[in-house]
């Protein structure tokens, strides 16, 4: 069986555009999924990226065109200056990972829920309260958020470390079990192709 491990931000933009398409890729084509959510601003000082709030202001002025122009493509509500952002991605990360260790909901809608309360619902999913009602929308038992804190602290740091020896610099960013690589919410029709033998 074909194997996706995705890196992801749960406050990245682009995470939140790629919706939960590489599930639906995933079940389409008999894969599973590993979710690896990191520390997207500590991954871009390791790999030679800039902070958004640093980068020259051409690429600022692109990164907001672009944003806009996938969310209308995906049919998808997008606020470009969100009130909490940039946030502490910590915590949801922590439930996150929790999440996926308890099992017994839909990761996928999980990581959904936690950007689209970012980047289209103007809240802060570094407040408890936040976190527990993503995972409740998506299955899981609210009190996730509670636990396993160190084990997830452990593991977020985990993700970082492995994401740059594999290879990984932005987010989402998708390494299937061949070590084909694939970053951005635009290259999902290619993990697909590549899964399926097409690429």
């Amino acid at each position: 069986m074909a194997h996706i491990d995705l890196f992801f931000s749960t406050i990245s933009p682009f995470t939140y555009l790629a919706g939960n398409r590489a599930g639906e890729v995933a079940a389409r084509q008999g894969a599973t999924i590993t979710y690896k959510p990191l520390d997207i601003m500590s991954l871009f000082a390791r790999t030679g990226g800039t902070p958004p709030k640093d980068r020259h202001i051409s690429r600022v002025e692109y990164r907001a065109q672009e944003l806009v122009r996938q969310a209308k493509k995906l049919g998808m509500p997008l606020n470009l200056k969100p009130a909490h952002w940039p946030t502490n991605s910590a915590p949801s990360s922590y439930a996150f990972i929790a999440a996926q260790n308890a099992g017994g909901g839909d990761l996928g809608k999980l990581m959904v829920a936690l950007t689209r309360a970012v980047w289209a619902e103007e809240k802060d999913i570094a407040e408890d309260e936040v976190v527990r009602a993503c995972l409740a929308e998506a299955g899981f038992d609210p009190s996730l958020a509670d636990s396993g804190l160190l084990e997830g602290a452990e593991t977020y740091a985990a993700n970082l470390e492995e994401a740059v020896e594999r290879g990984v610099f932005g987010a989402p960013f998708y390494i299937t079990d061949q070590d084909q690589r694939f970053w951005g919410q635009d290259r999902i029709d290619d993990l697909e192709a590549t899964l399926a033998g097409k690429m």
